[in-house]
């Protein structure tokens, strides 16, 4: 017997930041719960990625979280307290923002495919079937870490992970760890290594740092160049990259530090990784304990491969969040809209442009 098929006009997927803003928005359109629009979403409680976040990333050291439309953060919570962990915080915010606007959510509810049906978009998910005549992609990038090829690395005898394995500092004392990346989390990886640990930085590029703001982040002009980089690079049909690696690095006072005191020393990509280090161009090695992994995310997007979306560069195609090659389907958080400000503009422009189809 087939599983049940649930007829709805906007199915979202994800309830992350754009999943929830993109349900405010059709809710404010007019649309319900039930067959106007669905939200499924893989995990089992609300706060997307942020509820895997590692322990000591507290709020204050967060690289932004903007609020949701229509009950910001301090509305649902109160003062949030800096020193609280980004894994408690954001989550008990999304929880009370699911709950005090009403958007239910179905979960855990894991989408497995999505293909066309006729006049309609076919989500086929481990809880039944939904035939929709819109689809708002919202899944980010956390379940898709990436990790570059480096000859060796499977004969390494240390300890290999990535950013969304690492939960702290502490089992790493005494150790060296050789810390790939060069974002936002890879300096917070350093900041709290080096403090018991021997650390090495190594970046495929030089780092660029900028000046903060006079709110202590970075310039609206930087912001705006960051993203149409990626912007560009979504409209020649390549992989999008991300936005919080093309801004660079602000140059906090905890950043400021860290470079006085030559944590952040970059090093160029070592050649190859050894059983107990990496070697690097010039021959020379550096013995490592375990090597950090903070090269970033692609898009979680493997649902969506029926619809024959990529574009010869790898990349897919939009025009504003509508997938060009299948403009039932709508992306937010992809690209240039890849950060919690962007996926909620993200979110309404998506809607816009279904009711627009109707």
């Amino acid at each position: 017997m087939s599983p049940a098929l649930t007829t709805v006009d906007v199915v979202v997927i994800g309830a992350g930041q754009g999943g929830l803003a993109t349900a405010h928005h059709l809710h404010r359109a007019g649309l319900r719960p039930g067959h106007g629009y669905a939200v499924l979403d893989a995990a089992d409680g609300p706060g997307g990625a942020w509820r895997h976040r590692w322990p000591s990333l507290t709020m204050a050291l967060v690289n932004g979280v903007h609020d949701l439309p229509g009950l910001s953060m301090r509305e649902a919570l109160g003062r949030v307290d800096p020193g609280a962990p980004a894994a408690r915080v954001v989550p008990a915010y999304f929880a009370a923002y699911e709950e005090t606007l009403g958007h239910p959510v179905h979960r855990p509810v894991r989408v497995r495919e999505v293909r066309p049906a006729g006049p309609r978009l076919l989500v086929a998910t481990d809880a039944g079937r939904y035939a929709a005549r819109a689809v708002v992609n919202a899944t980010g990038t956390w379940t898709r870490p990436f990790r570059p090829y480096y000859p060796g690395a499977e004969g390494f005898a240390g300890r290999q992970l990535h950013t969304v394995d690492y939960r702290g500092p502490e089992e790493f004392a005494g150790q060296h760890v050789v810390v790939v990346g060069g974002g936002v989390s890879a300096v917070q990886h350093l900041a709290e290594l080096s403090r018991v640990a021997g650390t090495t930085w190594v970046t495929r590029s030089e780092p660029v740092f900028h000046e903060p703001d006079a709110a202590g982040g970075l310039d609206v002009e930087a912001r705006r160049a960051a993203v149409a980089r990626v912007a560009d690079r979504v409209a020649a049909g390549a992989p999008p990259g991300s936005v919080v690696s093309a801004t660079g690095l602000v140059l906090t006072s905890q950043v400021s530090a860290l470079r006085e005191a030559g944590v952040l020393k970059p090093h160029p990509p070592f050649m190859r990784v050894l059983p107990h280090g990496v070697r690097w161009a010039d021959g020379s090695e550096q013995a490592a304990d375990a090597i950090l992994w903070a090269t970033g995310f692609r898009p979680a997007l493997e649902h969506l491969r029926p619809l024959r979306l990529r574009e010869p560069g790898g990349g897919i195609l939009v025009d504003g969040t509508r997938a060009v090659r299948e403009p039932r389907l709508h992306l937010v958080g992809y690209g240039p809209s890849a950060s919690t400000v962007g996926a909620s503009r993200a979110a309404r422009e998506a809607v816009r442009e279904v009711l627009a189809g109707r």
